[in-house]
């Protein structure tokens, strides 16, 4: 195959410069035979006139250096005399690089009529283009050309997978000049100015200048600066191993890459344990958003697991059905609370075998999984044998609150409920003088939900509730007794600013840490947990990436009852596990595809063993165990049932200026044996209560029927024990019903 014509015309000049020094005179000859080439081939008239000057010189210099030679001269002369026939050559080289790319263009001939004969489609478009806005002779009528007569001559076009362009050279008859701008064509093809290239009109002559448009251009790539750290390894190095960075002294390998955004390795520091670390700190090093990190603690302290997400591992959650076999406790005391980001089993301890029970700190604002998570654990209390004694300041929240063995509903019976497990725990102690296990009574498990309603300052209950959880949480766990206590934020304020709370909490057991509202997340300074510092729970988003477009897609066909929520709906039960002497691990709790109160095969709930405490629950649920003063909580058994009989016994006494108007006492038939009619209508307050369960025939905490009868809680409830004593009426986990 012989040359192209780029090739010819770009390698003739540098057969020529050569010549001179071998042909002497017959350089003449090939210089005409490469103009006669050049213009049989079709070269444009700046071209040809670049290649027929080149050959003059050369020419001669070729003709002078054969005289010295012949003359008998300095042969160094005469090779001088090849310099000016190289300049020559790269004179030529230079007018045509603004108008031959690199790359063998398709040449299409757009002078002429019938011009666009054979042209490819892009080609013929482009044509159109030139001739409509340009060089005419198209013309539409109320605009100007922006330069007639400036024909696009020798089109060739560059086609590949990301790049288009064209290149031509602008020609008008001679004497006149081109003057068409870079921004003229930019408007035409509707690109920047800075994808067109324009010869410059020193180099060419004023009627012919080259072009070249790049229509279409490779997306620009980051520039990197010399020397940055691009590789994980290198970020590392950088910014995270750094003297000031999060896990300092540290270097990492890699054991997964899939991207810059979805990697696994493990950081290792030399002989040197690597502590705790900092998670928001991290994230700022390696420039990512905090839940795109997740920690993994090794057995060596000098290791430490790192893994970089793009789409969260948890996004498609855990269901609650198919793990059924695990949510029962294990011989180490563990049930299953959901799944870690690894893909491992995230346990909960609730008890420690030759030991006792085992507490729980769970935070959590709202629509954060918080009571799905509770719900699950009364579940697993329920499968594994344990009792539960349920606080629920904010009646009505915890669909499982059946599976309790006492419940206290509403904020009152909340209270009583605080009251009865402290009980529980001096029954034992009186009981148990040494402590035994496994224990012959159950292991009983005391949930405090939104504990913040009963601790902190706004309280009526504060004092007295933070007094009994301090010694719940200080004393109950070798007689058997564990507490779950659940807030919203893991703001101080919310235990009643009680340190003691808090670090029992997470010394006797674990802590489950959900997304808070911002500004109420945050586990640094004063709130700072051990093992998961730098952690901001407001940070967790309520949504994963992309759910704000499935929103805005709306379906208008009606509202759907019977769709339950995916995992992939929002973050709920998402956030991160902290258990004794480890650091936080990202998990997620289990999806509830099913109500964990089904999965209890109808089975009553697990009942406390027959005791003192247990026996007198209504009459110690009612008895305030702490002075005025908030002061000297009662410290011994028989204390307290002594205080419970005393209240028990003034509550029945006349108190007529406590009495409702509509309660006052009315005269009435005597009683069995001559005894007058209760002054204080405590008699009339009975049928009432008995007429309102009886005619509702559905169970009612004491607080519902109160409210229901506009009559005092502090009244209704020596009533209902009262009623209770004659058979009259039945309590089930503090639900009343008639009998």
């Amino acid at each position: 195959m012989g040359p192209t014509r780029a090739q010819f015309i770009q390698y003739a000049p540098a057969a020529l410069a050569v010549v001179p020094l071998a042909a002497g005179p017959w350089s003449a000859l090939a210089a005409a035979a490469a103009g006669a080439g050049a213009w049989a081939v079709g070269a444009s008239a700046p071209v040809l006139r670049s290649l027929i000057a080149c050959g003059l010189t050369t020419t001669g210099c070729g003709i002078a250096a054969s005289e010295v030679l012949a003359a008998g001269m300095n042969p160094l002369i005469a090779l001088g005399l090849a310099v000016p026939a190289g300049a020559a050559a790269l004179a030529h080289h230079r007018n045509l690089a603004g108008h031959l790319p690199a790359a063998e263009l398709i040449p299409v001939t757009t002078g002429g009529a019938g011009a666009a004969t054979g042209q490819t489609s892009q080609a013929q478009l482009i044509t159109a283009w030139w001739r409509e806005y340009i060089s005419g002779p198209t013309q539409t009528e109320g605009r100007v050309l922006i330069q007639a007569g400036a024909n696009l001559e020798h089109l060739g076009l560059e086609i590949d997978a990301d790049h288009v362009a064209f290149t031509g050279i602008i020609t008008l008859p001679q004497g006149q000049q081109v003057r068409v701008r870079a921004a003229d064509i930019a408007s035409v093809y509707q690109i920047p100015v800075s994808q067109v290239e324009l010869g410059d009109p020193k180099h060419f002559a004023p009627n012919a200048l080259p072009v070249t448009v790049h229509l279409k251009v490779p997306a620009e790539q980051p520039q990197i600066a010399a020397g940055a750290p691009t590789t994980p390894e290198e970020l590392w190095a950088a910014y995270v191993g750094a003297p000031e960075g999060a896990m300092p002294g540290t270097t990492l390998t890699l054991t997964r890459y899939d991207g810059p955004l979805d990697w696994e390795g493990i950081a290792t520091r030399d002989r040197k344990a690597i502590g705790t670390v900092n998670l928001q700190d991290l994230a700022g090093n390696l420039d990512l958003e905090t839940i795109q990190i997740a920690l993994a603690p090794g057995d060596k302290p000098s290791q430490m697991g790192i893994r970089v997400m793009r789409e969260h591992a948890l996004m498609h959650g855990t269901m609650l059905s198919s793990v059924l076999d695990e949510l029962s406790m294990d011989s180490r005391g563990y049930i299953r609370a959901g799944t870690y980001v690894d893909g491992r089993p995230a346990l909960l301890p609730l008890a420690q075998p030759g030991s006792g029970a085992r507490h729980l700190y769970l935070v959590g604002g709202s629509r954060s999984g918080k009571s799905g998570l509770l719900e699950q654990i009364l579940l697993s209390a329920h499968l594994s044998g344990i009792a539960v004694i349920l606080a629920s300041p904010q009646a009505g929240t915890i669909a499982g609150a059946s599976l309790s063995a006492y419940l206290g509903d509403g904020l009152d019976e909340a209270m009583g409920a605080l009251r009865l497990a402290y009980a529980m725990l001096l029954d034992r102690e009186a009981r148990y003088r040494s402590p035994a296990f496994p224990f012959t009574d159950p292991l009983v498990l005391v949930v405090i939900d939104e504990a913040h309603m009963l601790l902190s300052a706004s309280s009526p209950y504060a004092e007295e509730a933070k007094a009994i959880v301090e010694q719940l949480t200080r004393r109950s766990l070798k007689r058997g007794i564990g507490v779950v206590l659940a807030t919203q934020t893991p703001l101080a304020e919310d235990l009643g600013n009680s340190t003691v709370i808090r670090s029992q909490l997470l010394i006797g057991g674990g802590a489950v840490f959900l997304r808070c509202a911002k500004g109420q997340g945050s586990l640094v300074g004063t709130n700072a947990v051990e093992g998961a510092e730098g952690l901001d729970l407001s940070r967790i988003p309520s949504q994963w990436p992309g759910q704000y477009a499935k929103v805005a897609d709306r379906d208008m066909s009606g509202l759907a009852t019977e769709v339950a929520a995916a995992p992939e709906d929002g973050t709920f039960g998402l956030g991160y596990l902290l258990t004794p002497g480890s650091q936080a691990v990202q998990f997620r709790s289990l999806h509830l595809d099913v109500p964990p109160v089904s999965l209890a095969g109808g089975e009553p709930p697990v009942g406390i063993e027959d005791c003192d405490a247990w026996r007198e629950r209504d009459a110690i649920a009612q008895t305030r165990m702490v002075d005025k003063r908030g002061k000297n909580l009662v410290g011994s058994l028989a204390d307290l049932l002594a205080a419970a009989e005393a209240a028990a016994s003034s509550s029945q006494e006349p108190a007529a200026h406590h009495n409702p108007a509509h309660l006052h006492a009315v005269p009435g038939p005597a009683r069995p044996g001559g005894a007058p009619a209760a002054p204080d209508g405590q008699e009339l307050i009975k049928p009432r209560i008995l007429e309102l369960l009886q005619e509702h025939s559905i169970p009612m905490t004491a607080e519902t029927i109160a409210r229901k009868l506009e009559i005092p809680a502090t009244r209704v409830k020596p009533r209902l024990s009262e009623l209770k004593k004659r058979g009259e009426v039945t309590n089930e986990n503090g639900l009343w019903r008639a009998a």
